[in-house]
C-alpha cells in the first residue's frame, strides 16, 4: 500500500477502510488531503480482493470542509490558480463517485461544506443521530460549486434550494428525511449498521455490483427513449452471459452458494 500522512488506509479481508485522520483540525481538507484521498480510493478501488470501501473519520467531526491555512493561501490565488485548485477537488470527488467498488460514508460527527461533498460522492451514508450538517459556503461569500453535482444527486434539487441558499445547519434526522443519508443511528450502533450494509454488499456478485453502479450512472436523469431501452436490454443480456451471471443463476437454481461467497473466507 502507498504511504499516507493525512489519512489511514487499512485492508481487512474484502473491506478497505479509509480514515480521515486529522482530528485536531476537525478533518478539514487541503490540497494534500485531496491528493491522498484520490490515491486511497484509486488504490482500494483497484485492489482485486476489495469488495467494499468505508470512508470514516477519527475524532469528534467527520469533516469541517476546507482547512483554514489552505483557505488563507487560496485568498491570494489568481483565477487560473483557483481553477487548477478546484479541478483537483473535482477530480477527487469524481474518483470517489466513480469508484468501481461500492462505498459507504461512516459519519460519526459534524459535516460541513466540502465534507458534504465527500458524503454525497459515496454510494451510501450512515450517520450518528448527533451529527450536524451544513452547506456553509454562502456565509463567507462562496458557493458549493465543485461538490454540487454530487450533493444535488444525493439530496435533490428542492432541498438544495433551501440549504445552499440559507447555509442553515440541519440535523441528521433532517439529512435522513431529505434522502441525503440512508440510515441514522445512535453512536454505539454506528459500526453495526455499517457492518450490516457491508455484509449485504460482500454477499453480492462483485461484477453485478460494479455493473449496477454503472447502470445507475447511465440511466439516472435520462429520457426513457429507444436508445436507453436498448442500453438496458444489452446490459441484462451481457450480465446473463457473463461468468458470474451464469454462476449466480446456476447456484440459485441448484440451491447452493455461489462461488464468490467462498472468496469472502479468504
Amino acid at each position: 500500500m502507498s504511504a499516507y500522512t493525512k489519512l489511514k488506509l487499512t485492508l481487512e479481508g474484502t473491506i478497505a477502510r479509509i480514515w480521515l485522520d486529522q482530528p485536531d483540525a476537525r478533518n478539514a481538507f487541503d490540497d494534500a488531503v485531496i491528493a491522498e484521498l484520490m490515491q486511497a480510493f484509486t488504490e482500494a478501488g483497484a485492489a482485486p480482493q476489495v469488495k467494499a470501501i468505508v470512508l470514516g473519520a477519527n475524532g469528534p467531526a467527520f469533516c469541517a470542509g476546507a482547512n483554514l491555512n489552505w483557505m488563507r493561501r487560496m485568498a491570494d490565488y489568481t483565477r487560473g490558480e483557483n481553477v487548477a485548485d478546484a479541478g483537483k477537488l473535482a477530480a477527487m470527488l469524481r474518483t470517489i463517485a466513480e469508484c468501481p467498488k461500492p462505498t459507504i460514508a461512516r459519519v460519526q460527527g459534524d459535516v460541513y461544506a466540502g465534507g458534504i461533498g465527500l458524503v454525497a460522492a459515496c454510494d451510501m451514508a450512515v450517520s450518528v443521530d448527533t451529527a450536524w450538517y451544513c452547506l456553509s459556503e454562502v456565509k463567507i461569500g462562496l458557493v458549493p460549486a465543485t461538490i454540487s453535482p454530487y450533493v444535488l444527486r444525493a439530496m435533490g434539487t428542492r432541498a438544495s434550494q433551501r440549504y445552499f441558499l440559507t447555509a442553515e445547519r440541519f440535523t441528521a434526522a433532517e439529512a435522513h428525511r431529505i434522502g441525503f443519508v440512508h440510515e441514522v443511528v445512535a453512536a454505539d450502533a454506528l459500526d453495526a449498521k455499517v457492518d450490516e450494509l457491508l455484509k449485504a454488499l460482500t454477499g453480492a456478485s462483485p461484477a453485478a455490483v460494479r455493473a449496477c453502479k454503472q447502470l445507475i450512472a447511465d440511466v439516472a436523469g435520462r429520457e426513457i427513449d429507444d436508445a436507453l431501452i436498448a442500453k438496458t436490454v444489452e446490459g441484462i443480456a451481457d450480465i446473463r452471459a457473463s461468468d458470474e451471471g451464469r454462476e449466480g443463476v446456476q447456484a440459485f437454481l441448484q440451491k447452493r452458494k455461489p462461488s464468490w461467497l467462498e472468496t469472502n473466507k479468504a
